[in-house]
């Protein structure tokens, strides 16, 4: 049976858990969809659940507000308050023999409705699941060599497969985990994850620089409405060493990783249909991150930025004007059918000199789209190395773009 069959016939028995999974999001517990190849995506295509489950109304939940304190350790824990919350891990690894790998393990919680049916027909809750919020996990992974990606999404409720602790990071979905091990002077944490039977990691992760705070005075604006915003706190250069497992060979691996957390209530604004994104780690030192919000109509909404972060971890963001990123090429998905921009041209400002400057985003593999089977709303996201203007690779990236394959801002509002 070749791959294309296999997930067909996935796509076909996972639809329908989807429709299940809309109508009634506190399923058999364990419940989970499993892709032929992958499932994932930063930020808030988790938010599909969430928008079904809950009310759209922002009453009783959190709004990001300027001029918060962040305190750590207990800022990297979860933040019930919020509607929706992730831990969003990306990167780069080199085994042994130079043979190059990109994955992605992100962990979201989402608030949901506050009585199971079966509970509230008891007038009881459950013993042994929590009714307050669900967890999904996305995991993939890119064999550069073979171009082979390998995805898996998992939807549990609160409960023993699941959960995230509030007084510092700990988070866990089935069997993959993100743990802080040290908080004190450089972070490390630790990261587990598995993709089926096919791949698993087991890595230590280092913060390379301090932690930086995305926004102004603390708040990430993503469009007019003043609850279209999160909180985003981001280690934008972690290195990586531990092991990774494929097809039953195990490999000693070393690369570099982004880590974003971020929480919010609500994310799109009224006449948007997604988001560009992208962050890109220099070989000499710096990091760029930069979301373009992509209105309706084709423009460029005027809350979109991009972010320098220095070779001593300070901020500079520079606001829509000033910053383009353009289409070098495009690829329909023969999955999805949509259509993506790959790669990207990154047009800026540099601020350390004051001129213009190119960066080209070149995806490492052309089929990196993610089903996103759990709410229905594919999406693609993968690794890119970087060249400048002449072809040279000068850094690594990953990119993320939304809202290509239907209308996902009814999904996230």
């Amino acid at each position: 049976m070749t791959t294309t069959t296999t997930m067909t016939m996935t796509t076909k028995r996972t639809r329908t858990r989807t429709v299940r999974t809309i109508l009634d999001p506190f399923f058999t517990p364990g419940r989970i969809a499993r892709p032929g190849a992958r499932g994932v995506v930063l930020f808030l295509l988790a938010m599909a659940p969430v928008a079904l489950a809950a009310a759209d109304s922002l009453s009783g939940y959190a709004i990001p507000e300027p001029g918060v304190k962040f305190e750590f350790p207990r800022d990297h824990g979860s933040h019930p308050r919020f509607r929706v919350e992730w831990w969003y891990v990306t990167g780069h690894l080199w085994d042994e023999q130079a043979r190059r790998y990109g994955f992605q393990a992100t962990f979201f919680r989402t608030a949901a409705p506050h009585r199971l049916p079966e509970a509230a027909a008891r007038g009881v809750a459950s013993p042994n699941f929590g009714t307050d919020h669900l967890f999904l996990s996305h995991l993939a992974l890119l064999d550069v060599a073979s171009a082979r990606f390998l995805h898996e999404e998992r939807l549990h409720r609160e409960g023993w497969a699941a959960g995230a602790a509030t007084n510092t990071l700990h988070v866990w979905n089935g069997g993959s985990s993100l743990v802080l091990t040290q908080a004190v002077g450089l972070e490390q944490m630790h990261l587990r994850a598995a993709i089926r039977a096919e791949a698993s990691w087991d890595l230590q992760l280092t913060a390379a620089k301090p932690l930086v705070v995305f926004g102004t005075n603390g708040v990430s604006r993503k469009g007019e409405t003043s609850t279209a915003a999160s909180h985003y706190l981001t280690f934008p250069r972690l290195d990586v060493s531990g092991r990774l497992t494929v097809a039953g060979t195990t490999r000693t691996v070393r690369g570099q990783a982004w880590m974003d957390h971020e929480f919010s209530s609500s994310q799109l604004s009224a006449g948007q249909s997604g988001w560009d994104w992208v962050s890109v780690q220099l070989a000499e030192g710096r990091e760029i991150m930069a979301y373009r919000m992509r209105r309706k109509d084709g423009t460029t909404d005027p809350f979109s930025t991009l972010a320098w972060v220095g070779r001593d971890g300070h901020v500079i963001h520079q606001p829509a004007g000033a910053f383009e990123l353009m289409p070098l090429a495009r690829w329909k998905s023969p999955g999805s059918g949509a259509e993506y921009p790959l790669g990207l041209a990154l047009r800026a400002q540099d601020p350390e000199t004051g001129t213009a400057v190119e960066y080209r985003l070149i995806p490492l593999a052309r089929d990196q789209e993610l089903p996103g089977r759990i709410g229905d709303v594919p999406y693609w996201e993968g690794a890119c190395r970087v060249e400048d203007v002449v072809g040279r690779e000068v850094g690594s990236a990953f990119v993320e773009l939304t809202g290509y394959a239907g209308d996902l801002a009814g999904r996230l509002r």
